[in-house]
């Protein structure tokens, strides 16, 4: 089996002896490091780590870290990589004033990329998302997650389902699929809500879950796309056909959705802008991930997450990207965890917790990916010698990924 030594590092950041499957509350300042270090991967597994005085003399292949830190790679939980044009023209009407929802209501917004995909080829969808896919595994991202949601018709909707499954074959870092259907609603259902309900559980669920397209289901709860109820619905009929729930919520509003996709054992809840001592309440002591995307705020000038009061509260908290083309034009995550810092009051320690393995966690991915453990998949990124941890999110406008590797190998 082909083995590679990655030697002379300058911390092993995250190298967990025992793996622990999530982190949560202080827990997530106590970041496990291995200073002056060496890693071994064998057959695109971690086989061994520890100090350089105990380094292997030999391997397949060496690489010098050059006092370089290692971290796992990145672990995108919420994105929309799939999507068929930019929106550059709603940046510059936010500037001039208007705001997310009033852009929406003129058509804008998530209305907008569905008019675009439904027009675009799948071929020319799979090339552009494939560009962005490159992009993210050179910025460090070792796994993600990508939603439809931009079709809003059944075979749009499926399409976009389908260029994530040919996209798993592009790439050497896990792709989960979720589906979004309940993103907006369409304007052909603008006075039948119920109608477009029907569409997505009695045709679009059974078609997706026919051909194995998705691995979960997602709704934007929010004033003037879908209600708690409707969202409960769609959480019902996803959990019929096998799919578990990660939930647009409280990107604007408190609505009382929290406690219900609890309910439901939603494996995560997405966006929390806004958040009530009943939200933080519900989340205790379940298995729902709070994930927090601080790009969407920055990018659309709305207030961030509340990270503190969640980690506070003893919640394990997870970072996103939310990469998409209205509200979140990047995928990096390295900028993900700066603002986490600067704008949301986590620590470095935390943020880098929540950015890997507690994404890993929001995938159901933390058996083999999030932290640097033996038996685990060797995604992981080397930086340039750095003074420490604290340095990736405060130096938040250098690239600090100098090589990334996938399954051992290294990205081009």
């Amino acid at each position: 089996m082909p083995t590679l030594l990655i030697r002379n590092i300058g911390s092993l950041v995250l190298a967990e002896t025992a793996p622990r499957p999530f982190v949560a509350g202080r827990d997530m300042q106590a970041l496990p490091q291995v200073n002056n270090a060496y890693l071994l991967i064998e057959n695109g597994r971690f086989r061994a780590f520890g100090p350089m005085a105990e380094c292997p003399g030999r391997a397949d292949e060496v690489v010098d870290a050059g006092g370089g830190f290692v971290f796992p790679s990145w672990c995108d939980s919420h994105t929309h990589i799939v999507f068929a044009a930019s929106r550059e023209q709603e940046f510059v009407d936010r500037i001039k004033g208007l705001s997310y929802e009033e852009i929406a209501r003129r058509g804008g917004g998530i209305l907008n990329s569905a008019r675009r995909l439904r027009e675009t080829p799948e071929e020319e969808l799979l090339a552009s998302a494939l560009r962005r896919i490159r992009e993210i595994e050179a910025l460090g991202t070792g796994a993600v997650e990508i939603k439809s949601g931009y079709g809003l018709t059944v075979e749009s909707e499926l399409k976009m389902l389908r260029v994530i499954q040919r996209l798993k074959e592009e790439t050497a870092m896990p792709i989960k699929a979720t589906f979004l259907g309940a993103h907006a609603l369409p304007p052909e259902y603008r006075e039948n809500r119920e109608g477009y309900i029907r569409l997505i559980i009695d045709e679009m669920l059974p078609r997706i879950a026919g051909e194995g397209l998705a691995d979960y289901i997602d709704a934007f709860c929010e004033k003037g796309f879908f209600t708690v109820a409707e969202t409960e619905q769609l959480m019902e009929a996803g959990a019929r056909y096998g799919l578990k729930a990660k939930v647009h919520v409280n990107q604007f509003n408190s609505l009382g959705s929290i406690p219900v996709c609890v309910k439901w054992n939603a494996l995560s809840v997405d966006h929390l802008e806004v958040v009530s001592e009943e939200d933080i309440e519900s989340l205790k002591g379940s298995n729902t991930m709070a994930t927090l995307l601080p790009s969407a705020p920055f990018f659309i000038n709305d207030p961030y997450q509340p990270a503190r009061r969640l980690i506070d509260a003893g919640l394990p908290v997870a970072l996103a990207s939310d990469y998409n083309p209205g509200s979140t034009p990047s995928g990096k995550m390295q900028f993900v965890v700066s603002l986490a810092c600067i704008k949301c009051g986590m620590l470095p320690e935390e943020a880098i917790h929540a950015a890997t393995l507690n994404g890993a966690r929001a995938m159901e991915l933390e058996e083999d990916y999030g932290s640097i453990a033996v038996g685990k998949v060797a995604n992981f990124f080397i930086t340039p010698p750095i003074p420490s941890v604290a340095y990736l999110p405060y130096a938040f406008g250098s690239d600090l990924v100098e090589r990334a590797f996938l399954r051992g190998e290294l990205v081009d």
